[in-house]
């Protein structure tokens, strides 16, 4: 890449979300069966400044939804940089926070720099969507037993709109090897924009999982299990019933994501 944030170079999108939705498909499970899989954590680094971003986008909306990897539970979320804000469009979702997470791993993984579309699999593994193979294979290596089970009560909220997230959250660090942060991120189910400038120009695109912060809870003490109420203000205009809340645990560094899970709000709590 010539410059410090660039862009994978993919495959033509519509070649390459076709084979990697037919590679994952063909190891066929249910939506049903996902419930008794292991959960990993899949984060999309992505812009919607990005004309290579939006299949990226595709593509992992349809493994949330879809759940095609036997033996896993794909946790997914949706992380706008910011980076390419000054090409013509401001991203309404992208994060200074979430382009410091992004270069985070990149320091981490020893990488030469930032880009979208990037695909971090449970913390560990980097990904450029342009080989289904390798995107199947890593999804399937981390589908081992977690190390950390996560529990997650009824997620409800008070007020609606502008109102206050609350959810109890159990960590069991029994079989974690070391101490690890615990995260907990309020999520959009669902979010479209109708971009009018930059890259994407003319495009309606649409999200999912779309992160709106990554806060540090607690810390998860080898051998022992975290405890926790967690409470946050949701943002003026959010809709709780498009919400979602994702807590994992996972090294310092950031490291290996050594448990995952999510939870949607009690339609009864609001």
């Amino acid at each position: 890449m010539n410059r410090a944030h660039g862009r994978a170079i993919l495959l033509p999108p519509a070649t390459m979300l076709a084979l990697i939705l037919t590679c994952l498909s063909a190891l066929g499970q249910s939506p049903a069966a996902a419930n008794a899989s292991t959960p990993v954590l899949v984060e999309l680094f992505t812009s919607e400044g990005c004309s290579s971003c939006p299949p990226a986008d595709a593509w992992l909306q349809e493994l949330d939804s879809s759940q095609p990897i036997p033996g896993a539970q794909a946790i997914v979320l949706s992380e706008h940089v910011d980076y390419w804000n000054h090409d013509g469009w401001k991203d309404p979702f992208s994060s200074s926070l979430l382009t410091q997470r992004q270069s985070d791993y990149v320091h981490v993984m020893g990488l030469s720099s930032p880009y979208t579309p990037q695909l971090i699999v449970d913390g560990k593994t980097e990904l450029q969507l342009t080989s289904a193979d390798q995107v199947e294979q890593a999804i399937v290596k981390a589908a081992k037993p977690a190390q950390v089970l996560i529990s997650i009560g009824s997620v409800s909220v008070e007020g609606g709109s502008a109102g206050v997230l609350h959810a109890h959250v159990t960590a069991d660090g029994s079989a974690a090897k070391h101490n690890a942060d615990v995260f907990a991120v309020i999520a959009l189910n669902h979010a479209e924009s109708q971009v009018l400038h930059g890259e994407n120009g003319g495009r309606r695109l649409s999200h999912v999982a779309v992160a709106q912060d990554i806060v540090k809870i607690g810390k998860l003490e080898k051998g022992k299990t975290f405890n926790g109420d967690y409470q946050a203000r949701l943002k003026p205009g959010m809709d709780p019933e498009n919400l979602r809340l994702v807590v994992f645990v996972q090294e310092s560094g950031p490291g290996e994501v050594l448990g995952a899970a999510e939870q949607r709000v009690s339609p009864s709590a609001k």
